[in-house]
């Protein structure tokens, strides 16, 4: 059952993988219409299953608390702060997963390795999102606890899944409708002018957004989450930016550098270092 959740999440991990190059043909469309419409999408996925959608009002809080309390509190820090500090604040999401996981979840107490691999991954992460360059102003404070805050939310919100009265995966696309439609009603009553029309290429993106980044892998991770070891799975979490930049690298036209290179180097070695439980085939 535990490898398959690992599988589950190295599934989700390479579909999250692909948001950076999707969101880069999207540049012009608002964040908050962008961030709505994909999640209606996703919500569709499960959507003949709605029936499934009855849950506990604690358990729904935690839902739309955790997708889309992240999902606005990382694109309004892009509005307070550079976005390439503001990402490197958001990478600590695998590493919370991996601290936080003694303190919510008895049970899965850390060991040396499960600390040394994430921190190594957030090394990683630090290089390849920042290339090496980081200037931290006290002018954007705000936009700072904003990116570290949609973090902790997220890890949060995964870890918290395995606390909850179990429920069925497919009421994640419930999560999902009703997290897009407060996002959609957001950018209804606080735009100012026209509102934005997306192009038909836009929409298509904004629809492979909803099926695949903002989509399947929320179904993934959420069974990865309540059937695996989350001290493996936030470990292994910091192959996202790895597989991130090589999409980027192979589709945006973007070179890959000797930095790169490095944080590449030191993502896969975190990874590694912090699933050795999973190597040895031992876990909890």
């Amino acid at each position: 059952m535990e490898r398959r959740a690992t599988v589950s999440a190295l599934t989700a991990i390479l579909i999250w993988s692909s948001l950076a190059i999707l969101g880069s043909r999207l540049t012009n469309v608002p964040s908050l219409l962008q961030v709505g419409a994909a999640l209606l999408v996703s919500g569709l996925l499960s959507a003949p299953r709605y029936r499934e959608w009855r849950l506990p009002a604690g358990t729904w809080l935690l839902g739309i608390g955790g997708i889309f309390g992240y999902h606005f509190l990382i694109f309004t820090s892009f509005k307070y702060a550079p976005v390439v500090e503001a990402n490197l604040l958001n990478y600590l999401w695998p590493l919370l997963i991996v601290a936080l996981s003694p303190v919510v979840l008895p049970g899965y107490p850390l060991r040396r390795h499960h600390i040394v691999g994430t921190l190594t991954g957030f090394a990683g992460a630090a290089l390849i999102v920042t290339g090496g360059k980081l200037s931290l102003s006290p002018a954007h404070l705000l936009g700072y606890l904003m990116a570290a805050s949609a973090a902790l939310t997220w890890a949060l919100y995964s870890l918290l899944t395995k606390r909850v009265p179990r429920f069925p995966t497919s009421a994640v696309g419930g999560f999902c409708a009703v997290s897009g439609t407060i996002s959609t009603l957001l950018y209804l009553v606080s735009g100012s002018g026209a509102l934005y029309s997306p192009s038909p290429a836009e929409w298509l993106y904004i629809a492979l957004l909803g099926l695949g980044p903002m989509g399947a892998s929320f179904f993934l991770w959420d069974y990865s989450m309540k059937e695996g070891d989350p001290r493996i799975l936030g470990a292994l979490s910091y192959l996202t930016p790895t597989l991130s930049t090589l999409w980027l690298v192979l589709l945006g036209g973007q070179s890959l550098t000797p930095v790169s290179g490095v944080a590449m180097l030191l993502l896969v070695a975190g990874s590694l270092i912090g699933s050795l439980d999973l190597l040895r085939g031992r876990s909890r």
